[in-house]
């Protein structure tokens, strides 16, 4: 195990902590389903660096597979059922004879594996029952993809159990939004679960949907002197669904307009000329804007990748802030409209440009409405930042994280 950590964690990996942690899971899975035999397996969560809401109108993203991730210990089964037992959580059981969707399990778990047994046994691959127990850093509502990883990691068990691990993280990643989108019902786009599988940073064009074109590049922001914070201010993204489905919808509403179903299947020129026009057809503003930011948050990408490809952090820290002004203003995810005192998103990104000054590059991270943002610290700047954060949003709340190298995994048979 201890040769796997350093691509499944980074540079500054605690070895004794992971020790104890795989320990304990295997432990647990002894203890739970009596079984001394099991495999282990890690999926991490993913950090978006560019890109904001846009894979859902098959867009561009710039993403990094990060070094948090979900562990499991995971045994085969002699019936057709799925044991899931995650920490903190109640337990998940899925009978795989019956893979039509229950309405009743909606924004589930159970949905999720249900959805991706579907989904294997719909391409003539095959499934079967196994049990397993989890253990996660990829904290729930933080914008890390929580979900997406849980998805990923369920997809990768039934590939390496049962297929011989036959498709690759891009198949896993369509698999677990299928799952998402048709049995948990959520209207998640694919970057998600892509980053979360694929490892290290990539850059992904979804204009192909079925066929994303991944761009790896392979740089570490520690090479110049920065280290990537997430802050997560205590927001919560289960009760935020309506708000994240109105996004595609309203772009939806402005793709409609131009007779396409998806905003990169229009000119960016065609649109700009259009406002006038769209804006007496749709009488919605915020759709409007919502538009005018998936097309420059496209270009933007376009200038990050570049930027990474040809070493001018300085270059690639200015777009970040340009995404991250884009989506407070334009995309306006910041904060839920039902909800206009909390806040959090806002504080944090002022909070930072305080302490950091003239230095601040932070943007919102991930889906929004609540949750984290993103920031990029200097080493010299590290220390003041986090203790500064976490005085206002508690003790833990800055996270430090690293870039993973490795995709989702069987890391033990």
């Amino acid at each position: 195990m201890h040769s796997s950590y350093s691509g499944l964690y980074g540079s500054s990996f605690d070895e004794a902590d992971q020790d104890r942690r795989y320990s304990a899971l295997a432990k647990e899975h002894t203890r739970l389903f009596g079984s001394p035999s099991f495999s282990l397996f890690s999926t991490a969560g993913r950090s978006e660096l560019g890109g904001n809401h846009t894979d859902h109108n098959l867009g561009k993203v710039i993403a990094a597979t990060i070094n948090l991730d979900t562990i499991a210990a995971v045994s085969r089964r002699s019936d057709q059922t799925v044991v899931l037992i995650s920490e903190g959580y109640p337990p998940v059981e899925v009978d795989l004879s019956n893979l039509e969707k229950v309405v009743s399990e909606e924004n589930t778990t159970e949905a999720l594996v249900r959805g991706i047994a579907f989904a294997f046994k719909e391409r003539g691959l095959a499934i079967g029952g196994w049990q397993a127990n989890t253990s996660s850093r990829v904290l729930k509502g933080s914008g890390l993809s929580s979900s997406a990883a849980i998805e990923v990691l369920c997809a990768t068990i039934f590939n390496h159990l049962f297929n011989d691990d036959t498709l690759d993280p891009i198949d896993l990643a369509i698999i677990g939004k299928f799952a998402e989108n048709h049995y948990f019902g959520k209207p998640s786009g694919l970057m998600d679960q892509l980053a979360c599988g694929f490892g290290g940073i990539v850059g992904i064009d979804f204009a192909d949907e079925q066929n994303p074109v991944v761009t790896p590049i392979p740089v570490s922001f520690s090479d110049w002197g920065y280290h990537l914070v997430i802050v997560d201010t205590g927001g919560n993204h289960a009760n935020l669904t309506p708000e994240y489905a109105a996004v595609p919808k309203e772009m939806g509403l402005v793709a409609s307009y131009f007779g396409v179903r998806y905003l990169r299947q229009i000119d960016a020129n065609t649109f700009f000329s259009s406002i006038q026009q769209l804006r007496a057809h749709i009488n919605n503003d915020r759709a409007i804007l919502r538009a005018i930011h998936f097309f420059e948050e496209n270009r933007r990408v376009d200038g990050m990748l570049h930027a990474l490809q040809h070493n001018d952090i300085d270059s690639y820290l200015d777009l970040v802030n340009m995404s991250g002004e884009s989506s407070f203003c334009f995309l306006q995810n910041l904060y839920p409209t039902t909800l206009p005192s909390e806040q959090g998103l806002s504080l944090a990104i002022a909070m930072t440009k305080v302490i950091l000054g003239r230095s601040a590059t932070v943007r919102v991270h991930g889906g929004g409405f609540a949750g984290t943002i993103q920031t990029y610290v200097k080493s010299d700047d590290l220390g003041h930042y986090v203790k500064e954060m976490e005085r206002v949003f508690g003790k833990g709340s800055a996270t430090v994280i690293e870039v993973r190298s490795t995709p989702t995994t069987c890391i033990l048979a």
